[in-house]
């Protein structure tokens, strides 16, 4: 996050028609200031360092920076609105975009949905497409590069863009562009054409549906290496986009495809341009967007008598800006203080991932040793634990919120007043909500345990999370969507599964579906953004198992497996259980990974995916369990990370660890409790908890 500091001894205060009153950033090559015209218009001003102007080259650089921005008139890129190339310092005034950065979206609000790739896909092919008719090349797309704004992706920072037929600009052992989104012919220093922008789009598309790059590695080397010469990581990319992909980061330019080609191909569905309009990333433009209208207000206007000046409100607080390669921030928190009660909810902080462990130097058969834990402190049985980002939230001994670190199991925070039977979420990765012991709503930033609101007296049960609504059962049964950054209810309808003494329903949300499985076994699918139903189907697990997505197919547990289409609930495979003692119990708790679903009935584990134009399954893998014909069985969900699936037995006696491809048996494990097991895995972590006592366990690769 860039705060906006005051001009400095020896900073300008006025450069052409720009009056600059702050700060944005520094880099390399220049500074970067927020300015405003005489019509109050403001502007992103970046100036070439005193100390550099005297180099020829740099000085030359600069000035073709300035007018590779301005050749390109799409309204995908950051306009250029003025510029003074000739004499004194060299500047370049641009359009403020009010907006963050797609980097920093995804590291707050997390990896986007299909839908909104598939938007933010097509709306920067056609930009790149504007940017190669003009004749360039950008040659440094990366998430850092690009601004979300209200009306879409923007392109911003031509500081190393060429004409296309120009060749690298660096020498050799230069790094031209940020690891991991340069093409390999970039790489290499060799010539560098509108194919290369293409595979950058690829890496830039792989980050925002997954969270992490497709390229990686312990250092620079490693990851140029993985560019040339590796296979891009996009186990986390969604299989439907996978193949849309995959393509654009081909290792020749040729087999690569066109700009136009691959806005075809991304062509977004109807309404996929929400995520400019609704939701805590739409929320977070409008108030930099607000900031900005403020910032270009007259002067006499601008700022209220009761509070600092203009040139000393600049100094504290930060303006969300995005352009020329300049930082962004977060919007005027003060703006909307009366009506925003999340105004001050900081972002998500980075998911600490775990190293893997090699399977070359462990011994065959032996359980690795955990990365902290056991420890007794959970209480036992209770909800699942929830991973967020650097904690693991999980039901204290005393009833209420325990959140320990991921890192090293150590306490981060409790909130003693919740009562974590009612269920407890996480909203956008930023916040933890639960239900108090008088009904209301408590809202927690999630790393650091801060209270945020708390808001309502009548919740019962707490079902499910998405981005930005808690959805929630009241006492009088009604369904209710809050919405976590308004507190508005969005809306509310009957419960329509009945109360339970065994329980409350379980729910999962994704794609805008609210799937409810009940005790009484109806599955009832509901609209998030409407409340209205979807789809209903009746006849599934009544014990409490929980359903799960997987992109656009649910997969529902209990006497059969079924996998159904989310959206509108077309059947598409079903397998029965085989639990001899408990028909009922059926199929655990099933765990989505990509295009496969892991489950475990009452002596089996399996993996399946879902073939086209069948309505039977893809038996990928089956690994008996316990022995054969075992008249016991559990709700406890298979666990899927790194390249191991952790299957608990039958019995609860043991999780045995499996290879997710092959199901090649590696090790069981075990926690020297009484009771079923827990387990979910986040970063290279799997949580195991048991009779209250809990570990992370490590995991091997892929």
């Amino acid at each position: 996050m860039t705060t906006t500091q005051p001009l400095a001894t020896g900073d300008p205060l006025r450069l052409g028609p720009y009056r600059l009153l702050g700060v944005l950033g520094e880099g390399g090559m220049g500074k970067v200031y927020v300015g405003r015209d005489g019509s109050g218009a403001p502007a992103a001003v970046k100036v070439l360092r005193p100390e550099l102007a005297h180099d020829q080259h740099l000085a030359q650089r600069f000035v073709r920076e300035a007018d590779m921005a301005r050749a390109v008139t799409s309204k995908g890129v950051a306009r250029v609105l003025a510029a003074q190339t000739e004499g004194g310092r060299p500047w370049i005034a641009a359009e403020f975009l009010a907006g963050p950065t797609l980097d920093e979206a995804v590291r707050t609000y997390g990896p986007m949905d299909v839908a909104t790739v598939r938007a933010l896909a097509a709306q920067l092919a056609r930009t790149l497409h504007d940017i190669h008719a003009a004749g360039l090349v950008h040659r440094d797309l990366k998430p850092a590069n690009i601004v979300l704004t209200s009306t879409g992706p923007r392109i911003i920072d031509f500081g190393i863009a060429r004409p296309e037929h120009g060749l690298t600009l660096t020498t050799t052992g230069q790094i031209p562009v940020t690891p991991g989104y340069g093409a390999p012919e970039q790489v290499l220093g060799q010539r560098v054409g509108p194919a290369s922008d293409v595979f950058s789009l690829g890496a830039v598309l792989a980050y925002a549906a997954s969270g992490r790059r497709a390229f990686d590695g312990a250092h620079v080397a490693a990851v140029q290496y993985e560019v040339v010469h590796g296979t891009p990581d996009l186990t986390r990319v969604p299989p439907e986009l996978q193949t849309l992909i995959g393509p654009c980061l081909a290792k020749d330019p040729a087999f690569r495809p066109a700009p136009p080609q691959v806005a075809e191909a991304f062509a977004p569905p109807k309404g996929a341009d929400r995520a400019w309009r609704k939701g805590p990333l739409a929320e977070d433009i409008k108030r930099r967007e607000a900031a900005t209208k403020r910032l270009a207000a007259p002067e006499d206007t601008a700022v209220p008598t009761t509070a600092p000046s203009r040139r000393r409100f600049l100094t504290m607080t930060a303006v969300g800006v995005a352009v020329l390669g300049a930082g962004g921030g977060a919007g005027a928190w003060w703006l909307n203080r009366e009506t925003s009660p999340t105004a001050d909810v900081p972002p998500a902080v980075a998911t600490p991932e775990a190293a893997f462990i090699s399977l070359i130097d462990s011994e065959p058969g032996k359980a690795p040793k955990p990365l902290w834990g056991p420890l007794d402190l959970t209480l036992p049985s209770g909800h699942l634990p929830l991973p967020v980002r650097d904690v693991l939230i999980v039901q204290a001994k005393t009833g209420g919120l325990l959140a320990l670190s991921v890192k090293d199991g150590k306490e981060r925070w409790r909130a003693e007043s919740v009562d974590a039977d009612a269920g407890y979420v996480s909203v956008a990765d930023r916040l933890v909500i639960g239900v108090d012991k008088t009904g209301a709503l408590n809202a927690f930033v999630a790393s650091t345990g801060t209270p945020v609101w708390q808001a309502g007296n009548d919740a019962d049960d707490v079902l499910a999370a998405d981005d930005t609504h808690v959805y929630l059962v009241t006492k009088d049964n009604q369904l209710r969507a809050v919405n976590a950054w308004t507190l508005k209810t969005s809306w509310a309808r009957p419960m329509l599964s009945p109360r339970s003494p065994n329980g409350p329903a379980k729910a999962a949300t994704g794609r805008n579906r609210l799937v409810i499985q009940g005790r009484d076994g109806q599955v009832d699918v509901v609209d998030t953004t409407t409340g209205e139903t979807a789809w209903k189907i009746r006849g599934q697990g009544t014990r409490g198992q929980v359903p799960a997505i997987g992109g656009d197919t649910v997969y529902l547990a209990g006497p059969k497996l079924i996998a159904r289409n989310l959206d509108a609930g077309d059947f598409l495979w079903m397998d029965e259980a085989r639990t001899f003692g408990d028909r009922q119990l059926g199929w655990a708790s099933p765990a989505a990974d990509g295009a496969s679903v892991f489950a475990v009935d009452g002596y089996r584990g399996c993996r399946y995916s879902t073939l086209a134009d069948s309505d039977s399954p893809s038996t990928e893998w089956t690994e008996i369990l316990g022995e054969l014909g075992a008249r016991t069985g559990t709700l406890t969900a298979p666990a899927v990370e790194g390249g191991t699936v952790w299957l608990p037995e039958p019995d609860d006696s043991a999780v045995r660890v499996v290879k997710k491809t092959t199901h090649e048996k590696l090790f069981t494990t075990t926690v020297q409790r009484e009771g079923p097991y827990q387990l979910v895995s986040d970063a290279h972590r799997v949580f195991v908890a048991r009779g209250g006592m809990i570990a992370a366990m490590p995991v091997y690769g892929e």
